[in-house]
């Protein structure tokens, strides 16, 4: 006879992001929402170049970074290449992601905000790179020191992007 998996649900999760590239920040985005949307808790917490996600002036100019793996999975340019590769694969990827609806990183704050999830800055990065409350956006909750994080972590996954 088969043994049943049993497993306890996840109830709660808490992701980490430390990138500031569109592929390095989507990843936990789309976790985040999709856990609150299955009716878990979810916080984020960002930490390092993570910070640039809800930096007012830096939020809605996140570029991809790894270009060449980008490059490889797209339909080559028509006509020449552009002088701004980055430029361009940004723009592609951002216009495959709102034929897909999956909305710009703004937006996708907002909807976890909203969702009732917690978006947490890194105290220590904050401190370094000299931002406060005033530079994030206003779905930035607050900004904890990493102890903090873990405090407000009891009890979750937490998943590393």
């Amino acid at each position: 006879m088969a043994q049943e998996n049993t497993y306890e649900p996840i109830k709660k999760v808490s992701i980490i992001i430390s990138k500031n590239s569109l592929e390095g920040v989507y990843p936990g985005l789309i976790l985040a929402n999709g856990a609150l949307m299955e009716g878990m808790d979810a916080t984020l917490f960002l930490t390092l170049f993570g910070l640039d996600l809800v930096t007012k002036d830096k939020m809605d100019n996140l570029q991809v970074e790894d270009v060449k793996n980008f490059m490889s999975r797209m339909p080559a340019p028509a006509g020449p290449m552009p002088e701004n590769i980055n430029a361009f694969v940004t723009e592609k990827i951002k216009e495959q992601f709102e034929s897909m609806d999956i909305p710009p990183v703004g937006e996708f704050l907002e909807m976890i905000h909203d969702g009732g999830g917690k978006i947490y800055a890194c105290k220590a990065m904050a401190d370094m790179f000299h931002l406060t409350k005033d530079d994030f956006c206003d779905e930035v909750y607050d900004i904890i020191s990493v102890g903090e994080m873990y405090e407000a972590s009891a009890g979750a996954q937490i998943i590393y992007t």
